[in-house]
């Protein structure tokens, strides 16, 4: 017996997704930083020396606080989108601007939430599309912000990808599944050797191959294909915008991951051949 109607449900994971929004922005801001003080303790290991002393830094400590002041953010000062519009944009104690991507996110998250669980109900197909959601945002804006895709999540994406198909809780079947990991990554390993050869430059990051191979466990090895070409022209037309805008950053560089995974929302929500039809193809 169903004790909720499948709109409430979707409206419950919506909520569900707003709190899941505002821990993603912590991870966004914070896992980057962890991984930079890891990879420094074990330098200093390596070189012999003590590793530096501090704070203790992870997802859960130091509790939020306001970056300009130190101001320690209250737990009614962090509620989802409500906080941000009670507040005006600005933090409580200095007036400092709260950036608008904290409640975008937040909204963001909500929403594709929202929609998975509206179009496979509370299910384990559900939920499974609601984390594949909320990892592609997060790898999104830490590779925007930093042109980095962290293993801590594109291994686990991956491996998500292969298990469900593997509990048969989406369609894909796990052959489909697997051949899809491996051609994601040696395709974008191949092009990426192949212009280091003829350039000596490195065109994208590991992090781009292990992201694209998640993608192929997600939607199989068909997918690949319309998911890299909607990737590469949205990804040339904004290196282009930014370009004639002064935009870029230092050497030019445009990090391809939210490409990829705006590539990968789009397919779970209406299908990697609708991809091809967009551009054309």
């Amino acid at each position: 017996m169903q004790l909720l109607s499948p709109l409430m449900e979707a409206i419950l994971a919506g909520v569900l997704g707003l709190l899941a929004g505002s821990f993603l922005n912590v991870v966004i801001y914070r896992l980057p930083q962890m991984l930079e003080r890891q990879w420094a303790a074990e330098c200093a290991e390596h070189a012999g020396a003590e590793p530096a002393q501090g704070e203790a830094f992870n997802l859960m400590r130091p509790r939020s606080r306001c970056r300009q002041c130190g101001h320690v953010i209250r737990w009614y000062e962090n509620v989802p989108v409500l906080s941000y519009l009670a507040l005006r944009g600005k933090c409580s104690a200095c007036g400092t601007s709260i950036g608008a991507r904290y409640p975008l996110v937040e909204l963001a998250t909500g929403a594709l939430f929202f929609f998975c669980i509206q179009r496979w109900g509370a299910t384990p197909e559900g939920a499974a599309w609601c984390v594949f959601s909320a990892a592609l945002v997060t790898l999104a804006l830490i590779d925007w912000d930093t042109t980095l895709l962290p293993d801590d999540i594109t291994l686990p994406l991956l491996w998500a990808g292969l298990i469900v198909s593997a509990l048969r809780w989406t369609e894909l079947p796990l052959t489909h599944a697997l051949w899809g990991a491996i051609a994601g990554y040696l395709s974008l390993w191949s092009i990426y050797k192949a212009f280091k050869l003829l350039t000596g430059k490195e065109g994208m990051g590991y992090g781009d191959f292990k992201l694209f191979a998640a993608l192929g466990a997600w939607f199989g090895w068909q997918a690949l294909v319309p998911m890299i070409l909607m990737a590469s022209v949205i990804g040339a037309v904004v290196g282009i915008a930014l370009k004639f805008s002064s935009g870029l950053r230092e050497g030019g560089y445009v990090p391809f991951g939210p490409f990829l995974a705006g590539a990968g929302l789009t397919a779970m929500f209406f299908g990697p051949a609708s991809i091809l039809r967009a551009v054309g193809l």
